[in-house]
């Protein structure tokens, strides 16, 4: 006999595990179904996020930052270095255990929740009585019953037509975090953040890299400041984008791939490189559900149409993250998993669209929350904007990382914070004190008068707040 649970999270992926472990916390009785392995073949839940997304590539980024740290910027503190060498097998290891940690650590944090885990690929099987039943296929066949599917299987990467990923020459996101040796040249075919991100961890680590981006605006989501002062940061340090190009013809050979592309002025170019990262967005991963055998509705892109509250068209059936409307960010699918686990429990589940940050791990880094100037012009909406530079703030003198600014935007009549854009050291880190003023609905002026810890980075947000009306105290 099938085994019954209140609730089936179809995904152990930032939004699914993050879903399955609040229904738990709530008193329901929950099975978790992924079907990620690891490179030994083991359990590895934690969607593409854990395995080949935000925490991999955060490992790189970090250790590639401390490589170019030691060999360009140490000399500036007193510290020279002599036979600086690159371990590239160390670095690239030290990725994998992290990401295994954090396998590891999900799967104990099942136990304590008392989450069951099931190993395999999820999918609709029929309506039953008590609720749904699930097949789980992998290296056992099972099915199990649940009166609520949540259904949180991520996304996949995009390939350009016609070429497939061989992760060897032609790279996802998967492949592009494992490349050894270091590759002379790097294209990548995208400068949103997957690009951005691993375009500056092999830039760091010895790779001519360039990039091609088919919009005409370099970071067109971003504020246009922010991205002015991104796009000079990051010519300065060598990563050459090119903005406006069509990508032609993809030919691949036996150890590299020729890239024909049309420039902004109309001009035939070819790139040849030694690796290709192809980084143009992903696709939902809503194939093996078997939608069409309970009539799980799809819209014309393959995303689970859901209402507000993620409810499918099917009794019972929810659907979060990735697979659904809105951006594709990790703590996005979270926040709708801790949501709609409350909604399943009787409880009023809540996420803000409006106060969701982004984040870009460049250096500097980038991160952002709210509206932007340009959507502000285009909207009517009367604002006042303050900025405060990081070369004005002690701490960031005192790290030698002064690049970007803190820019705050407020509505011109009640101050209510509009939107605050950051590019420079630590925004990642920064940018929170900003959602968590949004989610309030407080003004620049609540900013602007709490007192800030000195000397810190944070001052900046607090500067960049006194600004919006025009005072200042340190720049």
């Amino acid at each position: 006999m099938a085994k019954q649970f209140d609730v089936a999270v179809i995904g152990g992926g930032p939004g699914g595990y993050v879903a399955a472990i609040r229904a738990a916390q709530l008193g329901l009785s929950v099975a978790c179904v992924d079907d990620w392995n690891n490179a030994q073949g083991k359990p590895a839940p934690g969607g593409t996020c854990t395995n080949i997304g935000c925490i991999p590539s955060k490992a790189l980024l970090q250790s590639s930052e401390y490589y170019e740290q030691v060999k360009t910027h140490f000399v500036e503190h007193g510290i020279e270095v002599d036979g600086l060498k690159l371990d590239l097998g160390r670095l690239l290891a030290r990725k994998n255990t992290i990401v295994k940690q954090s396998n590891d650590g999900i799967q104990y944090l099942f136990r304590k929740n008392k989450v069951a885990f099931l190993h395999g690929t999820g999918s609709f099987a029929a309506q039953v009585d008590g609720g749904w039943a699930i097949n789980v296929s992998g290296q056992s066949q099972e099915q199990l019953v649940a009166r609520h599917v949540i259904v949180a299987t991520g996304s996949l990467p995009r390939a350009l037509p016609g070429l497939p990923f061989d992760e060897k020459l032609v790279l996802s996101n998967d492949g592009a975090l494992g490349i050894d040796p270091v590759p002379q040249t790097l294209g990548i075919i995208g400068a949103g953040v997957v690009g951005l991100e691993l375009g500056s961890v092999w830039r760091r680590l010895g790779a001519q890299v360039t990039i091609l981006e088919a919009m005409p605006d370099f970071l067109a989501a971003v504020d246009r400041e922010v991205a002015a002062e991104a796009g000079k940061r990051f010519a300065k340090q060598g990563l050459v984008v090119h903005t406006g190009a069509k990508i032609g013809e993809v030919r691949p050979s036996a150890d590299a791939v020729d890239v024909l592309w049309t420039d902004a002025a109309g001009a035939q170019q070819t790139l040849a490189v030694d690796r290709l990262i192809v980084s143009i967005g992903r696709v939902p991963n809503t194939a093996s559900l078997r939608a069409d055998a309970v009539g799980l509705r799809l819209d014309e892109r393959g995303f689970i149409a859901v209402n507000d509250d993620c409810q499918a068209n099917l009794t019972n059936v929810w659907a979060i993250g990735d697979v659904v409307r809105g951006p594709m960010l990790a703590h996005k699918a979270s926040e709708e998993g801790v949501a709609v686990a409350e909604r399943i429990a009787g409880q009023h589940g809540h996420v803000n669209f409006d106060t969701i940050p982004w984040v870009i791990y460049t250096s500097p880094e980038i991160a952002w929350v709210g509206r932007t100037e340009q959507r502000l012009k285009t909207e009517g909406r009367a604002y006042r904007a303050g900025s405060f530079p990081f070369m004005a703030n002690g701490r960031a003198r005192a790290l030698g990382d002064t690049a970007g600014f803190v820019k705050v935007l407020a509505d011109a009549k009640t101050d209510e914070v509009l939107g605050v854009h950051i590019i420079g050291p630590m925004a990642s880190e920064l940018v929170a004190e900003a959602v968590t003023v949004m989610e309030f609905r407080g003004a620049s002026e609540d900013i602007a008068r709490i007192c800030h810890a000195h000397p810190t980075l944070s001052e900046a947000v607090k500067e960049a707040a006194l600004a919006v009306d025009k005072r200042a105290l340190n720049f």
